[in-house]
């Protein structure tokens, strides 16, 4: 009787555990979907579920529309990025309006200030969306093979700098360009060589002249890389021996 006693007792206890586990207490998840609703809206307004279903034993069988509401979610979400990439893209090229539109403006300026010097015929000026740039034949500056601005291009380079210290604020580069025959002397071993020491010249000479900080020039060495006519000809090559000076407008001066 004892051991048949405590037989029933463990059983009843089991089965009550059994059943403790398998109900759901439905006004405390109702409840509970309510603050979730309210808090966080996930459900539709005034709904209790996220679809139709029906209680079951250890859950709800609620759930079986969640994929349903994630793709929508995902999808807000793709519309959301696609907005905001468009947003950016708009931005972007309003920005490079707005550059562009400065770099017009400082090519109308410097045009002016070149004719009112009177070498309008000696430089080339074009711009973009970055800066303006003023274009040099090289013959004018220097002899063949040689890195030494000649006597008679100072004046030239002085009335340069004098433009150039309108736009003291601005980066300037300057940038040395040759044709493609190759150079090997005792002096300079390539074109490469060559062009860096013109473009170190006329920069030089131009921090000499002008009371722009000096960190605010810099130059570089192009050699034959970037041609702008044919090299096959004479005429060719004798515009791709050049020095280019570019004068970034303020969207592109990364001045520290």
């Amino acid at each position: 009787m004892s051991t048949f006693s405590d037989l029933m007792n463990l059983l009843l206890c089991f089965f009550v555990l059994l059943f403790s586990m398998s109900s759901v207490d439905v006004d405390k998840f109702q409840q509970m979907i309510a603050s979730l609703q309210n808090t966080i809206s996930i459900f539709p307004q005034g709904d209790m579920s996220i679809g139709d279903g029906q209680m079951v034993g250890a859950g709800v069988r609620q759930l079986e529309f969640l994929d349903s509401y994630y793709n929508e979610m995902a999808n807000s979400k793709s519309e959301d990025d696609g907005e905001s990439e468009g947003g950016g893209n708009t931005v972007y090229e309003q920005y490079k309006e707005e550059a562009l539109q400065e770099s017009e403006r400082m090519e109308e300026d410097i045009q002016e200030q070149l004719a009112n010097s009177g070498i309008q015929n000696m430089v080339e000026v074009e711009f973009n969306a970055e800066y303006v740039e003023l274009n040099l034949n090289g013959a004018i500056l220097f002899d063949s093979g040689s890195a030494d601005i000649i006597t008679e291009a100072y004046p030239m380079v002085d009335k340069i700098g004098t433009i150039l210290e309108g736009y003291k604020e601005n980066i300037i580069e300057v940038e040395g360009h040759t044709d493609n025959v190759p150079i090997s002397s005792q002096r300079y071993e390539s074109n490469d060589v060559l062009s860096m020491y013109r473009a170190l010249s006329v920069a030089n000479y131009i921090r000499s002249i002008t009371d722009i900080d000096p960190s605010h020039i810099k130059s570089s060495g192009r050699g034959d890389y970037v041609p702008i006519a044919d090299n096959s000809t004479p005429e060719g090559r004798a515009r791709n021996r050049r020095v280019v000076i570019k004068i970034y407008n303020s969207y592109n001066s990364d001045i520290d």
